[in-house]
This record gives C-alpha cells, structure tokens and sequence, in this order.
C-alpha cells in the first residue's frame, strides 16, 4: 500500500486551522501566505502520497485565499508545476494579470516560479479537488513549452483532458490497492499524460520523447476500449481506424503491454478478458441479482449466451448462473 499522511483541521488546536492548514502547503508545495482574514472555524481535510518524485494529495478545504509572492519566490523555488482538478465547487486563480475561475472537471495550474493568488470557494463554499506537484526537471516536455500553459483554463470533460482526469481521480481514490512497487510505474503514467495534456494544450505533440507518445497512445486505446465494451462490433479495426494506426501496430502494443504486465496479449483477448471480468462483477452484485444472466452477457457485448456460458466456463471453470449463486450465498 502507498504510504499517506493526513491532514484534518479537527486535530489542531481551535482557531488555528487556517496557518496550519498553509503551513502545511508550505512544505508540501511551495511557501505560500493567506490572503484576507480565514473564518476561525476553518476546516480542511488532505491526504497526501508520493510517487518518486512527485506528489499528489486529494483536499476537502473552506473557501481561503493564498498568494505567492516575489519574496516569497526569492526566498524558496522548489521548481515545480502544480495541477488542480476540482471536483466540487469553484476555484479563482489570478496569475500574469490574468484572472481565471475554476469550476468541477476544470483544472488549474500555477508553478512555483510565478506569482498568482488563489481563491478557494470563489462563493464561499467548500471546495474539493486532487492535485499534483510535478518538478519541472521530471516533466518529459522543455520547461519553455510547458511554462506557456500555466495558468491556461484546463478541461476534464474530453479527449486528453478526460483522460488524465479519470486517470487522477482513479488514482486519488484507489491508494491502497497499489504497493511502493508501483510508485516508479505510476509516475511516469502521470507525467507522460501531464505533458501530453500540456503539449496537446499547445499543439506541439511531436515535442513529447517518442516513449512518452507511445505511453499516452497506449493508454488512450485501453480507455477507448473500456469505454466500449458494450459494444458487440467492438474489433481491433475499429480500434485502430479510431487512432489512426495500423492493425499491426495496435496488436504490438498489446504484445508490448502483455510483457511487462502479464495478461492476455492480443487485442481481442484484451477485449475479452475485460468484459468476462465486467460480467463476473455484475453477478457477483447482490443489487442486481434479479438481472437474467443473458441480460447481463448482451450489457458487457456477448450477443450469444451460450457462447457466453462457455467462455465464462472456460475462463473461471464454472457456469455464470451457477457462479452468482456461489457468490450471493458467500455474501450472505
């Protein structure tokens, strides 16, 4: 399991969970002071990991304000990018002269280099967002391309954008499911996607280490596809007409993939092996229970039942009817 410190503003003493809370920023990020005058109930909850060299914490915090300033610039550099996506609520940020409010599923970026103010909680509510500390030197794009996006309104809701956010928020929210062996491997995920949003951002994808591309191509197919198991017509073609790749190249990254991660390593295994696992979840869940088995097969892209049946029984060494029943009377 990763290792996380937590922070909750109901474990200091009263009326200093505010200073705290930017103490605490401080170290994580980069010194920062409060703008304005915090509410004495000030209340923020934050849980914080590492992956090598970048940093990555989930926070729950009441509407604040905190700057950076030139003097705080000179005194400290730590040389990094900082990424916000907001989940719930609205974030302001006011960097180069350039004011900027945040809504869910956009994200905000600033660098330790440059002043800005943030406001949380523009209207006085209580916010929610995962972040991510990125040094410059780790980022795989120049610092003079990256530097030009700060500060530019991000969007989590498609293409890269998307990608990286479900990538951000399935990490936040599934901590304990990875080792400390997963760490270098999982950062160079968040960092090959960070620079493709930023190189996306500015059009300059041939900037990117052609590992970096191959990274984030591998992970857009097997997004594409996840997104598309239901569908019955779903085929390796489809997949790489989609992506503007040949069929070839789309079976050499899953060759690639089977390699380091093990797991099947065609594209239609791939295919298969995730949506038999879908389907073996849905039998397993006590609330849908009275689904028929064959509704079940046809929501995860099995059009035929009985080559259903066989496939599951292939796969788990027992019938899908028979599987649930063994699953339901566990639970019970």
């Amino acid at each position: 399991m990763l290792v996380e410190t937590v922070f909750d503003t109901a474990d200091v003493p009263p009326g200093r969970g505010a200073e705290m809370f930017v103490e605490r920023l401080a170290r994580s990020h980069a010194p920062v002071i409060t703008g304005g005058t915090p509410s004495e109930d000030f209340g923020a909850y934050q849980r914080f990991f590492k992956l090598g060299r970048v940093s990555v914490y989930a926070s729950k915090t009441d509407s604040f304000a905190v700057l950076r300033t030139p003097k705080l610039i000179r005194r400290s550099d730590p040389e990094i990018y900082h990424l916000s996506l907001i989940t719930k609520g609205t974030v302001g940020l006011t960097i180069d002269g350039r004011d900027s409010v945040y809504g869910p599923l956009g994200m905000r970026t600033n660098e330790s280099s440059r002043p800005f103010e943030i406001r949380v909680g523009t209207r006085g509510e209580r916010i929610e967002a995962i972040s991510v500390d990125v040094p410059k030197a780790v980022l795989p794009l120049p610092p003079a391309r990256a530097d030009r996006v700060i500060g530019r309104p991000l969007d989590g809701r498609g293409g890269v954008g998307s990608l990286f956010a479900g990538f951000l928020t399935t990490l936040a929210a599934n901590t304990r499911s990875y080792t400390a062996a997963d760490a270098p491997r999982l950062e160079t995920v968040l960092t090959d996607l960070l620079a493709t949003l930023f190189a996306h951002e500015l059009n300059t994808l041939d900037a990117l280490p052609p590992e970096t591309r191959h990274h984030t191509l591998t992970l857009r197919v097997r997004s594409f596809i996840h997104q598309r198991l239901g569908d019955p017509d779903l085929t390796p073609n489809t997949v790489a007409a989609v992506h503007h790749i040949s069929v070839s190249q789309l079976h050499r990254i899953f060759r690639e993939r089977a390699l380091a991660e093990g797991g099947p390593s065609t594209v239609m295994g791939y295919i298969r092996h995730q949506r038999l696992e879908g389907a073996r979840r849905d039998l397993a869940d006590p609330v849908q229970s009275t689904v028929p088995v064959h509704r079940v097969a046809a929501r995860w892209g099995f059009t035929h039942h009985a080559v259903f049946t066989r496939t599951f029984r292939a796969a788990y060494g027992i019938a899908p009817r028979d599987y649930r029943h063994q699953e339901l009377d566990t639970g019970q």
